[in-house]
């Protein structure tokens, strides 16, 4: 330390001067923060590996939506409006790259139209960066949407945007509020206008030699970063910051009122102090620093406090005591006495239930804590639309979907089936049914939408009951026009043999006579045959049979019709009167012609109707599925859009959209997105998509994955750090027995604070849950800075029992010493985190009430009761197993 106070001028200077130079070059922290992104998933969870399938088959897509809200039910006028918006949005080009009419056909109204009429939906897909979908909703909003008609614009893109500027400015309003509160608080504590500013002055250099080193790091090794990462370095160097500061402070004025010089004073504050600042500082450095086993990036992104932390250490141990040094007793101006300086009473009143009678003080800590921990559910919320104002424009769209359209309805959950080559084929796209199928049989899960089901309900035709009732009317059919056929062949037959009557014996034309009996004759026997294979079809014979039967009669009917034509040509060739026969004969021939084309188009028809069962026969899926699609179907004109919609690369790829019941973003959702998971991965098995890549995407399937990853890294994360705390506590304070009731005392304040914060929000002002990243950053935080405190206490203890105290006046001193700097610095952290109640943003507003009610909960009741009454019942115990 004297070496430092040698060399503080040029020290100090360095530090400014860095933290000014780096502010100037260091890349804009926020910026890094939005561009990141509010969801960072691993490479291998499920909605993260659905995005990169879409984004390498060029299928990345957003959705946007227009949300029409009417008063009464849209009329045509308002029609034509919304299609004519819906057209002026569709010509703007990129990055917009489709928009749906909600009144193209009746299957798009139902679905796009509320049932009462009043809400108008239209899908915008837009393909783009961030900033060009914000630029573009803000281009839509200003310019093409009409100002008499109520419109909302919404969809993930702007909830996502809403959500980090609600984070930055929540972010402005608590650096303001902070600095004031601190600067107020530390004038009251000290009776001082000079005091405060040196916290002030030494916090402020190492938040911005912190933000500005961090910074870097996110651009030279991809350091983790969020929304989160900036408030709380704010939060916690203020609060932490101020808070040694005024533990090396009140050290000092000690120093001085013992009447040291101003060098020994500031020397010893740092051999006592400064040993407890150090202890306590890097307890918390390995609090954060665990934070780097997270695997989650939204997690690792408070791991910069550490880097915080580390630069607090320095600036503490450099620039306060030139301070000390150049403003000597005038750092206390105009106070003669520290207020912080005297005894605490209070704790002096706690420490002589605490010490004396130790089971009624911890039967006193059980009593207030052990009823709320029995009402803590563990309740989580993921809805992201809670992490902002309610009045936000893209919220009350989302809101308008739920109650137009049902909850599920405003953002499914994607199926994705992913191969290399076309996937997208008649005998295949049957098994999507019974996917789907399996789908609707989830609990939770109200409708399936894809190609063989684009409006949530199978195509009907598609079935194969359906359509072997359709071949059944064909069958019937061709009878009755076998039979239609018969009745004109017999008129025929009956009209020869009138023309052969009229024929005179003895002449040239009866010899065409005997012809024409003849041919009445073979008519005669086809109209027999015609009726026995009429017969058969309507006692099941096999339609191809049929059809070879019908072409060679229609064959036998072309040479009779043929022979009719000569005879005809000879009749009229006689000159004689009979000649004017031959027009009847020419019809009698053109009716045997007519039937002969109606027999080919019923073979015809029956031919078809023989190679579509024959294709059902060999077609595996009819047996699987009970689906048969035609070939040549999926090609058709009037089957593109759906082709278009539920395909994606070149149709190497299938999308399934998942209606759920309940909302997208609630608890029970996320139950739901797993038995989807799971019904999808069983359904698959057995049928061509086997071997397809499957990915699940919608906010659903994100949230689903957030839970799996935010409980993983929780239960890991808090591993390591009570580890670790307990390592170095141990080693620090020679005692193993010490560290484990610190962690635990810390343990018990934090489930009682998140017990309470559970409370206020569910119970209270109703929320889901408490929000998803809540429990893990309340936690660090809460062991992380409230292990400073039983450290402060602990430690004047060790040095008092060193002095030869006994185990009991060695507490009592502490409590006494110590009391007032303890509440005095939970006070000034909790005004800290309470400097962030104003942001706005949900998580932020619950971190801050944990933190808060855990450092009120500890500084005042467990810390003061329960660590002393343990301490005291161990007796020399405490240090085992160092020393006894």
């Amino acid at each position: 330390m004297k070496t430092i106070l040698k060399f503080r001028w040029p020290i100090f200077i360095v530090l400014l001067g860095l933290a000014i130079g780096l502010l100037f070059v260091a890349p804009d922290l926020a910026k890094q923060a939005e561009e990141a992104g509010s969801f960072q998933l691993a490479d291998d969870a499920d909605s993260q590996k659905a995005a990169d399938i879409l984004e390498k088959a060029g299928a990345s897509e957003d959705t946007l939506s227009l949300v029409y809200d009417f008063d009464k039910a849209v009329s045509d006028e308002d029609k034509k409006a919304v299609q004519t918006t819906a057209k002026e949005i569709s010509d703007l080009g990129k990055p917009v790259t489709a928009v749906m009419d909600p009144f193209e056909s009746k299957e798009i109204e139902d679905q796009l139209v509320s049932e009462d009429k009043k809400t108008v939906l239209v899908p915008i897909t837009v393909d783009g960066s961030e900033e060009e979908i914000i630029d573009l909703s803000d281009k839509i909003r200003s310019e093409m949407l009409p100002k008499d008609t109520t419109v909302y614009l919404t969809g993930e893109a702007i909830i996502n945007n809403d959500v980090n500027d609600s984070a930055q400015e929540g972010l402005k309003k608590t650096e303001v509020i902070t600095v004031v509160l601190i600067f107020a608080l530390l004038l009251i504590v000290f009776r001082s206008i000079v005091t405060p500013i040196v916290p002030l002055i030494a916090v402020g250099i190492t938040y911005l030699l912190s933000q500005s080193l961090v910074a870097f790091f996110v651009d030279w090794f991809g350091f983790p970063v969020s929304n989160y990462t900036q408030i709380f370095l704010v939060a916690i160097l203020f609060g932490l910051g101020t808070d040694y500061c005024i533990l090396l402070l009140s050290r000092y004025k000690e120093e001085l009122i013992e009447g040291h010089e101003i060098q020994e004073a500031i020397v010893n504050t740092y051999k006592t102090a400064g040993r407890t600042l150090f202890i306590s500082s890097l307890a918390v450095f390995i609090g954060f620093a665990a934070i780097g086993f997270a695997d989650f990036p939204i997690f690792k992104s408070a791991v910069a406090v550490a880097v915080g932390i580390a630069v607090l250490i320095i600036v503490l141990f450099t620039v306060v005591p030139l301070f000390m040094m150049l403003l000597k007793d005038k750092l206390f101006w105009p106070a003669k006495q520290a207020t912080t300086h005297n005894d605490s009473k209070l704790w002096i009143r706690f420490s002589k239930l605490s010490v004396s009678r130790p089971l009624l003080s911890m039967a006193i800590v059980a009593v207030i804590t052990v009823p709320l921990l029995l009402t803590y559910d563990n309740d989580l919320s993921f809805n992201t639309v809670d992490e902002i104002d309610q009045s936000k424009e893209s919220v009350k769209g989302l809101n308008l979907i739920s109650e137009g359209f049902g909850k599920g309805d405003s953002l499914p959950v994607q199926v994705i089936l992913k191969d290399k080559n076309s996937i997208v084929d008649e005998k295949d796209i049957p098994y999507l049914e019974t996917i789907s199928r399996n789908l609707e049989k989830v609990d939770g899960v109200k409708s399936v939408r894809t190609i063989t089901r684009p409006t949530g309900e199978q195509i009907d035709d598609l079935n194969v009951d359906k359509q072997l009732g359709l071949i059944s009317d064909g069958l019937k059919e061709a009878n009755d026009g076998i039979k239609s056929v018969q009745d004109g062949l017999g008129q025929v037959e009956g009209g020869l043999n009138d023309v052969a009557s009229q024929l005179p014996s003895g002449t040239e034309a009866s010899s065409g006579g005997a012809g024409l009996r003849q041919a009445a004759q073979g008519i005669g026997q086809i109209n027999d045959q015609l009726g026995q294979i009429a017969g058969g079809l309507s006692q099941g014979m096999p339609a191809a049979q049929a059809a070879g039967g019908l072409n060679a009669l229609s064959t036998e009917l072309g040479k009779i019709s043929s022979s009719l034509n000569g005879a005809a040509g000879q009749i009229e060739g006689s000159g004689s009167q009979i000649g004017q026969l031959s027009e009847g004969l020419g019809q009698l021939a053109k009716g045997v012609t007519d039937s002969k084309n109606g027999l080919t188009e019923i073979s015809k028809g029956l031919t078809e109707v023989t190679d579509m069962l024959k294709d059902m026969s060999e077609t595996p899926s009819i047996r699987d599925t009970g689906i048969y699609i035609p070939a040549g179907t999926l090609g058709e004109e009037e089957f593109q859009p759906v082709i278009d919609r539920y395909t994606f690369g070149d149709e190497t790829g299938i999308l399934m959209e998942v209606i759920l019941k309940d909302d997208p973003y609630a608890r029970e959702s996320i139950a739901t997105v797993h038995a989807i998971k799971d019904s999808v991965r069983t359904s698959v098995i057995g049928t061509p998509f086997e071997d397809t890549e499957v990915a699940f995407a919608g906010i659903s399937s994100m949230n689903s994955d957030l839970d799996d990853i935010s409980s993983q890294d929780f239960t890991r994360t808090v591993v390591i750090m009570l580890v670790g705390l307990f390592v170095v506590l141990t080693i620090l304070f020679r005692s193993a027995i010490m560290p484990l009731y610190m962690i635990g005392s810390l343990l018990l304040t934090y489930y009682t604070a998140i017990s309470v914060t559970e409370l206020i929000f569910v119970n209270g002002l109703g929320y889901d849950g408490i929000s998803w990243a809540v429990p893990f950053f309340g936690f660090i935080m809460l062991i992380a800075l409230g292990v400073d405190y039983s450290i402060f206490l602990l430690d004047r203890f060790r040095e008092e029992s060193i002095k030869g105290s006994t185990i009991a006046d060695a507490l009592k001193i502490s409590m006494a010493k110590m009391g007032t700097v303890i509440i005095t610095a939970a006070v000034i952290l909790a005004g800290t985190f309470g400097a962030m109640m104003p942001s706005g943003v949900l998580s932020l507003v619950q971190i801050a009430t944990i933190v808060i009610t855990g450092l009120l909960l500890y500084g005042l009741i467990i810390l003061p009761l329960l660590i002393p009454a343990i301490t005291v019942s161990f007796g020399r115990g405490v240090w085992w197993p160092f020393r006894g």
